[in-house]
């Protein structure tokens, strides 16, 4: 069974045109969508609206940026476009 996943989870896209790109959870909708952000293309004033079970949970959480997320303090894309360089690479 996978690790559910919560916001500040690295997942890996399955499906759709952004197939083999990993993105950082930025909002969890319910138990079906989440919102995600690379910082990249996809940004935190737009992100992607997915469903759960096109994603690969690869374990993994950006707890720094996942408590900034949480209260609400500014998150800019370069922080999470960095933190995600690692898994792109």
């Amino acid at each position: 069974m996978e690790k559910s996943v919560e916001v500040g989870s690295v997942v890996f896209s399955r499906a759709g045109r952004d197939k083999g790109i990993f993105f950082l959870v930025v909002e969890v909708v319910d138990d079906v969508y989440v919102r995600l952000a690379d910082g990249d293309v996809r940004r935190l004033e737009k992100p992607k609206l997915k469903k759960i079970k096109h994603l690969k949970n690869t374990g993994d959480v950006l707890t720094n940026i996942a408590e900034k997320l949480r209260q609400g303090a500014k998150v800019y894309d370069a922080e999470i476009f960095s933190a995600l360089r690692r898994y792109n690479s």
